[in-house]
């Protein structure tokens, strides 16, 4: 009975024939195609900087009231190329996702009509502003708290006619200068009535390095914005913002508020593309 067992097994083991299949070869999927490609012309056109409803984006930003030395000189490598190196790893960055969001739903989407997206103003997303893009420009229509009873005040500045962030095509050596008044405001809580003003220009076209990534052909914005309130001292700030194709502002660094020159060398925040 046991050296019959492998044959019982053997024979357990043999059946009827199968039918191997004839699978086919495996088919890639189709590519992935991208909404936008960069095609470093030197131009910024409208398409290619369109922001794109609910795609977060991942910022290194230094911490509130942390200011940061920077030069926004730069300088010329040995191939003649304009050269900013934000690559600098700070330990103390703190990581920010902002995305822009529908302007529909917020407490204060009927204030502003003509309105299409909110992204946050500050990383920390307690105060938005509302924007739109007509395939020309890029407008501000106001800002508002994200809260509609916040703890320090409601805000709700809403511009009577919005202002010209950046008008398309961006290239090097175009300027504008764009406002927009507030009346009938609130600011924390309080009446407010105002102006503010942004002159811009994109001043030069370069290399920019960041820690995670670097982009070969960037446009230098570089804004200064006046708040004039009705009651009170007139502020202003500069900003330096990177921009590049598809991805739109990829840096930025602003001053502290009363700076006067362009190149700035102390920042009250600055903001970078990472990936951490």
């Amino acid at each position: 009975m046991m050296r019959a067992l492998p044959l019982l097994l053997l024979a357990a083991a043999c059946g009827p024939n199968r039918t191997i299949p004839d699978r086919p070869d495996y088919q890639n999927p189709p590519p992935t195609q991208l909404t936008c490609e960069p095609n470093l012309d030197g131009v910024i056109e409208d398409a290619e900087a369109r922001a794109v409803i609910g795609n977060p984006e991942s910022l290194l930003v230094s911490p509130a009231n942390v200011q940061r030395t920077v030069d926004l000189k730069g300088y010329v490598d040995g191939q003649g190329h304009q050269v900013w190196d934000f690559g600098a790893d700070y330990a103390d960055d703190q990581v920010a996702h902002l995305s822009a969001q529908p302007l529909s739903g917020n407490w204060f989407a009927s204030s502003f009509p003509n309105g299409q997206y909110v992204v946050p103003v500050d990383v920390g997303g307690t105060v938005l502003g509302v924007y739109s893009d007509d395939g020309t420009n890029l407008y501000l229509h106001g800002i508002a708290s994200a809260e509609e009873h916040p703890s320090n005040g409601q805000t709700l500045l809403p511009y009577q006619a919005p202002l010209a962030l950046y008008q398309y095509p961006l290239t090097v050596g175009k300027s504008w200068v764009s406002a927009g008044e507030v009346k009938n405001g609130m600011l924390y809580g309080l009446p407010y009535a105002g102006r503010d003003t942004y002159e811009v220009k994109i001043a030069q076209a370069g290399q920019l390095v960041l820690p995670d990534v670097t982009f070969t052909q960037t446009l230098l914005s570089l804004t200064t914005v006046t708040i004039e309130p009705a009651v009170g001292p007139n502020v202003t700030r500069k900003q330096a913002s990177w921009l590049f194709e598809c991805f739109g502002e990829v840096a930025r660094a602003t001053s502290v508020n009363g700076e006067t020159s362009d190149n700035f060398t102390t920042t009250s925040e600055l903001r970078r593309l990472g990936f951490q």
